[in-house]
C-alpha cells in the first residue's frame, strides 16, 4: 500500500490521525466545594511501582479541571462504561464556571475513599489522586502528576479472571472527532490474550556492565532475566540505588527494587532462589 504524508494542523491526533484512547470522567471540587465533572482521554501510567505510583493527566490549563486540581490539589480519574456515553457528551459541553455538571446527568456522585473530589458510582472503576506536581505550565497547557491514594474498583470485578473483566466493564474508545461536534467511539468489550513465549535461550551470552558493586550472589541472579534486557535491569537498579545515596547495590536493596517495580510472580521467583 503506498504511503501519503498528510499536512499536521491543530488537534492532528483527534481529527487527522485515529488514534484509539481511553475515556475517563475526571472530577474536582473548587475551593467553595463545588464539584465539576469533564470527559478526558490523555490520562496514562507515570509511574508504576507500588512505592511511589502516579499517572499523569494532560489537560489545559484554562479549564476547569485544570483551575481546581491546583487550587485543592486533588481529584478522582473514573473510568464510564459504553452504556454511559451519552452522559460523557452531556459533560463535555461548556458550562460555566461554578455549576455542576453532574446534575445534568443521571450520574450519582459518592464519596470517595482518600479525597474530597467525588466518585461516580456508575463508573465501575476509579483511581483517587493527590496533585504531586505540574511537569508544564503555560497559558495552554497541564500535564499534572497525580500521587496515586487509592484504587477503587467494583467488588464484583475484583477476583475474576482479566478477560472476563474487559468485557464486563465494556470501556469505550474515544476514536476522534470532526468539526469539535461530531465524536466517534469504539469500545473494548471483546478481547484477545496473546501469550508471550520464552525466548530461545534464557541463559548466558550477554555481559552486563556494572559501574558500582554488586553483593555476592546478586548479579547472577540476573541468568533468570532474558539476556536482551539484562543491562537495562542493571543500569535501573544502580540508578535508584545511588539515588537513594547507597554505594553499592545488596540482596535487600534488589529484593526492595523488586517489591516496587516486579510483578508479584516474578518477585517470588526470585525470593525462592535467595
Amino acid at each position: 500500500m503506498k504511503k501519503k504524508k498528510v499536512p499536521i494542523k491543530a488537534f492532528w491526533y483527534s481529527d487527522i490521525m485515529v488514534i484509539p484512547m481511553s475515556v475517563t470522567i475526571i472530577t474536582t471540587v473548587n475551593k467553595d466545594g463545588v464539584v465539576n465533572a469533564a470527559p478526558y482521554s490523555l490520562v496514562l501510567p507515570y509511574n508504576i511501582s507500588k512505592k511511589n505510583p502516579q499517572i499523569i493527566v494532560c489537560v489545559s490549563s484554562h479549564t476547569h479541571t485544570c483551575k481546581n486540581i491546583m487550587e485543592t490539589k486533588e481529584f478522582v480519574i473514573n473510568y464510564p462504561t459504553a452504556s454511559h456515553l451519552e452522559e460523557v457528551m452531556e459533560l463535555c459541553r461548556l458550562y460555566p464556571e461554578g455549576v455542576n455538571e453532574l446534575e445534568h446527568t443521571t450520574l450519582t456522585p459518592i464519596d470517595s475513599l482518600k479525597v474530597k473530589p467525588p466518585s461516580i458510582m456508575e463508573c465501575p472503576q476509579h483511581i483517587e489522586c493527590v496533585l504531586s506536581h505540574n511537569l508544564e505550565e503555560d497559558s495552554v497547557h497541564a500535564k499534572l502528576i497525580g500521587d496515586i491514594a487509592a484504587l477503587v474498583m467494583n467488588e464484583d470485578i475484583v477476583n475474576i479472571d482479566r478477560g472476563k473483566r474487559i468485557e464486563q466493564l465494556n470501556f469505550p474508545l474515544y476514536m476522534g472527532d470532526e468539526k469539535k461536534r461530531y465524536f466517534y467511539y469504539g469500545n473494548v468489550r471483546k478481547n484477545t490474550m496473546i501469550e508471550v513465549g520464552p525466548i530461545p535461550s534464557r541463559k548466558g551470552g550477554t555481559k552486563v556492565i556494572t559501574r558500582i558493586p554488586w553483593e555476592e550472589g546478586v548479579l547472577a541472579k540476573l541468568e533468570e532475566i532474558p539476556p536482551e534486557v539484562r543491562q537495562v535491569v542493571v543500569e535501573t537498579v544502580e540508578n535508584v540505588v545511588k539515588k537513594e545515596g547507597e554505594d553499592r547495590v545488596t540482596h535487600e536493596l534488589f529484593l526492595q527494587m523488586l517489591e516496587d517495580f516486579a510483578p508479584p510472580n516474578v518477585l517470588e521467583k526470585f525470593k525462592e532462589n535467595m
